[in-house]
Parts: C-alpha cells; sequence; structure tokens
C-alpha cells in the first residue's frame, strides 16, 4: 500500500471512530436552566419561609434592595460564568455581576446603619447565626456543583474565573433564598457571617477551578 493510501486509510479508521458532538446551548439559555433549578429549590423551601413577615421587611427599602441585588447577581454571574467558559468569549464579561453586587452589598449597609440609628426589633442570635451561615454554604454547594456540570463542556481557558463567577452566582443565590427564612434584622455582626459565607463559596470555587473544569468530558447539560 502506498504512502498515500495509508494515510487515507488512517483518516477513515480515524473518521469512524469519531461520535457526534452536540452544540453547547447558548450561555443565556444555560443560564436561565440553571436560575429555573435555583426557582425550584426556592420553591421547596417556601414551607418553612415567613412569608407574612417577608411581606413586611419587603416593604422596607433597603430589605428590598438586597433582595433584588441578590437575585440579579446570582442571575449576572452566571451569565458571566457561561459565557467567560466559552474559548474566545471576552473577560470583560466577569465584570457584569458587579452592579447588582455593589447593589446587594450597598444596600445590606444600609440596612445595618439603620439598625444602628433605630434598634432592630428582632436580633439572631448566635445560634441562629451559625444556622445562617450553614443554610448559605449548605444551599451553595448544590446549585455550585450543578453550575459546574454545565460548564464542564464548554472548555474554558480560564476555569479559575469561571469557577470564582460560578461561586458568586451560587453565594448570590442562596443568600437570596435566605431572605424569605431570616426573620430578623439585619446587623453589622449578621452582614459579616453572611460575607464570610459568601467568600468561602466564591474562594473554594476560585481555588478548585483548575481541577472542577480540568475534565471536559461530562455530558451535555
Amino acid at each position: 500500500m502506498s504512502e498515500p493510501d495509508r494515510h487515507d486509510r488512517l483518516v477513515e479508521d480515524l473518521a469512524g471512530s469519531l461520535a457526534p458532538v452536540r452544540r453547547l446551548r447558548p450561555p443565556g439559555r444555560r443560564a436561565v436552566l440553571w436560575c429555573g433549578a435555583a426557582v425550584a429549590l426556592g420553591l421547596l423551601l417556601l414551607p418553612f419561609a415567613d412569608l407574612s413577615g417577608l411581606h413586611l421587611r419587603l416593604a422596607v427599602p433597603d430589605l428590598q434592595a438586597t433582595a433584588i441585588g441578590a437575585v440579579l447577581t446570582a442571575a449576572a454571574a452566571a451569565f458571566a460564568a457561561f459565557q467567560t467558559s466559552v474559548p474566545g468569549r471576552a473577560r470583560a464579561w466577569a465584570l457584569l455581576p458587579l452592579p447588582p453586587l455593589a447593589l446587594w452589598l450597598g444596600a445590606s449597609g444600609l440596612g445595618c446603619l439603620r439598625a444602628w440609628l433605630a434598634p432592630p426589633s428582632s436580633v439572631a442570635d448566635a445560634e441562629e447565626m451559625r444556622g445562617c451561615f450553614a443554610f448559605l454554604v449548605g444551599v451553595s454547594l448544590p446549585l455550585s456543583v450543578l453550575l459546574v456540570l454545565m460548564l464542564r463542556r464548554a472548555c474554558p481557558l480560564r476555569p479559575t474565573l469561571t469557577a470564582a463567577l460560578a461561586g458568586l452566582a451560587a453565594a448570590a443565590a442562596a443568600g437570596a433564598l435566605l431572605i424569605p427564612l431570616h426573620p430578623h434584622d439585619t446587623t453589622a455582626t449578621d452582614l459579616a457571617v453572611h460575607a464570610v459565607a459568601v467568600l468561602l463559596v466564591i474562594g473554594l470555587n476560585g481555588f478548585l477551578g483548575e481541577r472542577l473544569l480540568g475534565n471536559k468530558s461530562g455530558s451535555e447539560i
């Protein structure tokens, strides 16, 4: 067999062993799917929510802005994670969640200032703060895992950045889901506990980003 024939035979053998690859869904559609999963988790937690108290708390402007900021941060960070996971997409997508994150943090800070000017009627004790911390980390974990599984096939060139954005999305979603279950006014200590939980989730995702997103053989989601 001549050299060209051997090359042709090799190409045919390689082509015959290839499995069809389905095209990834657009980043926006995948972000909507993930946000839908977060909403579904919220519905599962709904029986434990203090809905009457939630209605009263959301009538307070800073608490309302905190809730909106957390929801928008989760959605924007998830979309940015999917965008940065696609090779060739600009790193600037990572800046997308910064405005809603500023709203979330700023409104939470205003809540602390309001509590300082007018002492809150209900303050979380140490055990309840530990419960909030456990809730934020515990709810962020499955949301992070789901998001990483959805990101794995995109072959991110900056896995640490993409994983950190995934962590921010999961932590913000957990923060939003905590609001109906959190009947206490925000204090500086309460905010610090929440901030530590959020930073822990983001840090763990970013630290493990290379390993979490290194295997691209996962199935499409």
